[in-house]
This record gives structure tokens, C-alpha cells and sequence, in this order.
């Protein structure tokens, strides 16, 4: 069985990611499954998303607990099964940690993954970030100086430049463009 394309979009909280995601599902014929942290983080039960539990999960949002390393880990393999079943899988995550890069690269690196970066000035992801109501004030502003720097990526976008729909096209363009993705190969080398 052929797997599935995988588009793997990571940025900072209030970046634009989950709009794309949404857009690319709207956008791309083939079906693509919504593999992203979100889901994940929902599945668990309703006591972690509240501190202290939460502390465990995501912290500040910038490292892991314990509970965080299980769960995002869980979430890699899931997303790579997924693909080997030959579904198609886009997800957004908030690579913030070094070691979910490097796992993601041992992962993913052999199927057909591309890596997008989602990048976003950070006066506008404080503002975004204000004007949601459902996000933790801090949280972009912690992410940001993080959220690249361990990262090489097959395509970035910019979301205060583009509209979701007009980097969901990007990122069409470039898994239709035939050079295949090599950023997660690369990675892998680095790690």
C-alpha cells in the first residue's frame, strides 16, 4: 500500500495554523485526516486541561511534562500510522521542543511528509492572540523565539501576509510540484 501525503504545519499559538489546516481540508481533492495537537490534547480527560494537571501536559506552553512527552509522542506515531495505512494526514503542531523535532524527523522522514513552517510577526501573534478568547495571554510570545529554531522546512508561509486559503494554494503548489519533500530527510541527519 502507498502512503499518504503527510503536511506536518508547525508555528507558534495564534499563528494561523488550524485556518490553514481548515483551508487545505477545503482545498486538496483527496481526503486529509486532522491529526494536529488539538485533537490530542482533547482527548484527554476534562481535568487535565486545568492547572495543576495541565502543568503536566503543555506547562507554560513552552516544555512538556511528562504527561505533554507521552502524549505529543503518541501523536507522532498515530499521525506516521495513519500515513502508512495510506491516509492522508495534515496537522499543526507547536514544535517547541527539540526532541519532538528529532523524533517527527526518525518518524516521518521515510514517508511522503512535508514539513511547513507557519511564520507570523510577533506584534501580530499578540494581537491575534488578545483578540481570542480562548487562549492563554503569553503563550505566542513564549512559543515564538522556540517554535523554528530547531527546524528546516520543505515550504513557510506567512500568515500576516496571506489569507489561510492563499497558503493552503502554497502548499498545494509544492506537494504538486514533483521535487518530493526533504526537510524532515535533513533533519533527520541533524539529529
Amino acid at each position: 500500500m502507498q502512503p499518504g501525503t503527510i503536511i506536518l504545519l508547525n508555528g507558534a499559538s495564534s499563528s494561523g495554523k488550524t485556518s490553514i489546516l481548515s483551508a487545505l481540508q477545503d482545498l486538496l481533492p483527496e481526503p486529509y485526516l486532522n491529526a494536529g495537537i488539538d485533537k490530542f490534547i482533547w482527548m484527554l480527560p476534562e481535568r487535565y486541561l486545568e492547572r495543576p494537571l495541565w502543568d503536566d501536559v503543555l506547562g507554560l506552553a513552552t516544555e512538556a511534562g511528562q504527561m505533554g512527552h507521552r502524549l505529543f509522542s503518541a501523536m507522532h506515531q498515530a499521525v506516521a500510522l495513519l500515513s502508512r495505512a495510506g491516509m492522508n494526514v495534515v496537522a499543526d503542531h507547536v514544535l517547541v521542543e527539540p526532541a519532538w523535532v528529532a523524533q517527527c524527523a526518525a518518524l516521518l522522514a521515510d514517508l511522503p511528509a512535508y514539513l511547513v513552517g507557519v511564520r507570523c510577526p510577533l506584534d501580530v501573534l499578540v494581537e491575534r492572540e488578545k483578540s481570542r478568547k480562548n487562549r492563554t495571554l503569553g503563550q505566542a510570545a513564549a512559543q515564538f523565539p522556540l517554535v523554528h529554531a530547531n527546524c528546516i522546512y520543505d515550504l513557510e508561509v506567512d500568515t500576516s501576509q496571506l489569507t489561510p486559503h492563499q497558503c493552503a494554494h502554497q502548499i498545494q503548489s509544492r506537494i504538486q510540484d514533483g521535487s518530493g519533500p526533504q526537510a524532515l530527510k535533513l533533519l533527520r541527519q541533524c539529529f
